[in-house]
């Protein structure tokens, strides 16, 4: 077997013993991640309807403000996913860090969120 396929078998297996334990309702929506190589981005999802009822990404970021480091961003992104979460009168939140390890730019979106009042 090759390393690419091996590692993409090792990534869905993480991701499915992550997402089996994790659900989001509309009270307590699901907060999921997703890295690209330029770009970070979050949801608060509701699984009970299948909506999503915020999302925010770097990409929004970089229209307003100078070149940051991508971990800097990231923490931008989740003050950003809480204020959104708060104008829809959300205060919890269940985090979902997909198939990603929590450090770098997934542990900062956490870290962003906490700090813009929003619990995980």
């Amino acid at each position: 077997m090759n390393k690419r396929k091996k590692l993409n078998q090792t990534k869905q297996r993480r991701k499915n013993r992550v997402s089996a334990k994790i659900f989001g309702t509309l009270e307590k929506p699901r907060l999921s991640v997703f890295r690209s190589n330029i770009y970070t981005y979050a949801q608060l999802i509701d699984d009970l309807n299948g909506k999503t009822l915020a999302s925010a990404s770097t990409h929004e970021l970089k229209k307003a403000k100078a070149k940051d480091s991508k971990i800097k961003e990231a923490e931008a992104l989740g003050e950003l996913i809480a204020k959104k979460a708060l104008e829809n009168k959300i205060i919890e939140a269940v985090f979902n860090r997909g198939n990603y390890a929590y450090h770098g730019r997934v542990k900062a979106v956490a870290e962003g969120a906490r700090k813009g009042g929003l619990k995980i």
